[in-house]
């Protein structure tokens, strides 16, 4: 019989399951502390719950932690893991350790629908929705996990394509029975689903990132086959009915391509179109895969393209690539190969 994970039940579904085997409404909670707060990896080291309840839970429920199957370090210290979901497909997730920060990078999909040009992700196609648990996983089963200070959804898939069960694992991530974390250390990826982003939006206090790579439809469109649905204009437009002024914040991810995103015209449209967009720019160097014929910009005109943006009031960085020679880095990810 195939048991249910109790990794990524709220607490009101801790404490339904509880009740359901006929122990009292507290047990949930304990059983939230335990999974949630205590990391255990086994019902059988829940202390404080009985051992008749403890055998009844266990007759039909586990933990649901499972350890990644692989793991790549790469020279910079970031490391890649690799995990078998519960349909036998497989899915990447990045740490990435930094001086002052520790972040993990996680998946929302198996592969994805979306198909950017430049993505190796897009190129696997779409696999499978992860449930809250899966996603949930990829934190409590590294090594690292006590380390972490932020997490990123920024890894295979398109997080506001499988919103019910990001917008759960958010619950999770920030309520005060499970890890407490504040909003402020979460951010959370799209290309821009507009319905999705108005009600992800609407439900949670985390950051989000916008993928933006030209300012120009057309050019977007190229790019990114979203650009038909849901233009980049109309994202904008939507965004500005927001106030990202105080702890929320939204950025705008810009991959720089040679000779194609990269110029003057471009840093100029930018900077009109975001006017008005309290936000900051994450400027990233394209990142090659396998027969695609784009090239990343050179350092020089990344500087100049940050500092018209810095000089006309958007903060703007350049994201230090990491992983690239373990293909951990932006755009890279991809389980085809274990498929």
């Amino acid at each position: 019989m195939t048991k249910t994970p109790l990794l990524g039940k709220t607490l009101d579904e801790l404490k339904s399951i509880a009740t359901g085997l006929g122990m009292p409404s507290f047990t949930g909670k304990q059983i939230a502390e335990w999974i949630y707060q205590k990391r255990v990896s086994s019902i059988d080291d829940m202390s404080n719950i009985s051992l008749k309840n403890r055998a009844l839970l266990n007759e039909q429920h586990e933990v649901g932690r499972t350890l990644p199957v692989e793991s790549q370090v790469s020279v910079d210290g970031t490391v890649k893991y690799l995990f078998k979901t519960a349909k036998n497909q497989f899915i990447e997730s990045v740490f990435i350790p930094e001086e002052d920060r520790a972040t993990l990078c996680v998946s929302s999909q198996v592969g994805c629908k979306m198909n950017c040009l430049f993505c190796m992700t897009g190129k696997q196609g779409f696999g499978a929705q992860l449930t809250v648990q899966e996603i949930l996983n990829q934190y409590y089963s590294i090594p690292e996990s006590g380390q972490l200070t932020n997490i990123v959804f920024m890894g295979m898939g398109e997080p506001l394509d499988n919103l019910d069960n990001v917008l759960k694992t958010l619950e999770i991530l920030t309520a005060d029975y499970a890890l407490g974390w504040s909003p402020k250390r979460i951010t959370v990826s799209t290309i821009g689903l507009i319905p999705g982003m108005k009600r992800f939006l609407e439900s949670s206090n985390c950051h989000l990132a916008v993928s933006m790579h030209s300012p120009f439809e057309e050019e977007r469109l190229k790019l990114m086959p979203v650009q038909k649905a849901y233009p980049i204009l109309k994202v904008l437009e939507e965004l500005k009915n927001y106030d990202f002024s105080k702890q929320r914040r939204v950025s705008f991810e810009y991959i720089m391509f040679n000779g194609l995103n990269d110029t003057p015209r471009h840093a100029r449209e930018m900077a009109k179109l975001l006017k008005g967009i309290d936000c900051r720019v994450n400027l990233i160097r394209y990142h090659a895969i396998p027969g695609i014929d784009l090239k990343t910009s050179d350092e020089n005109k990344m500087i100049e393209f940050r500092d018209y943006l810095t000089n006309n009031g958007i903060m703007t960085t350049i994201r230090k690539s990491r992983g690239e020679d373990i293909f951990a880095a932006c755009g890279m990810l991809s389980s085809s190969k274990h498929a």
